[in-house]
């Protein structure tokens, strides 16, 4: 991704960060990471995200997404010693659909973006208002996007290993370049 924008997508998420009322340092925003998962379309594709902590045995996340941008479908798998990441999300502002496996939603609110839509295969649908939350267990495949007006997440985890995210579209990186 180009650093133009990186930090108009930056400088965006800050205001939905403001809308939710959740204060951050200036070492919180200058640390914000903007992951358009090597597909280069953020608008699609893509997730803002805040890290308060990510230690041995715990991460806490503030995650922004933009009107009806995704985060694409993965799972967060056991490897080693780890048994996966089993995460909580709660929707602070406007509305999440996160998506699990399970019984197929016979008529789901949202969708994957029609960009590398055959990379999604799980349908159940959560919807997170204000205050709702969802845990997801390890190993579960999941994505999740926002409506019309986007969304913040706070997202409460065990140990979080982005690098170790098995993604079910194999074009993704999920560590960002930005050149």
């Amino acid at each position: 991704m180009d650093r133009t924008t990186y930090e108009n997508a930056k400088k965006r998420a800050i205001e939905y960060y403001k809308k939710a009322n959740i204060i951050l340092t200036n070492d919180e925003i200058e640390n914000l990471e903007v992951a358009d998962f090597g597909l280069g379309n953020l608008e699609s594709a893509g997730l803002e995200i805040v890290v308060y902590v990510n230690c041995d045995r715990y991460c806490a996340k503030e995650m922004v997404l933009f009107p009806h941008q995704t985060c694409p479908e993965h799972t967060h798998a056991p490897f080693g010693d780890y048994s996966g990441k089993q995460e909580t999300f709660r929707c602070r502002y406007g509305c999440a659909y996160l998506y699990v496996e399970g019984e197929p939603t016979k008529n789901p609110e949202a969708q994957p973006p029609e960009f590398h839509r055959d990379t999604y295969t799980v349908f159940h649908e959560i919807k997170l208002l204000p205050g709702q939350q969802y845990t997801i267990a390890p190993n579960t495949k999941h994505w999740f996007t926002s409506g019309d007006e986007g969304a913040v997440v706070s997202e409460f985890s065990t140990s979080s290993f982005d690098e170790y995210d098995i993604f079910t579209d194999p074009a993704i990186k999920r560590i960002p370049v930005i050149e």
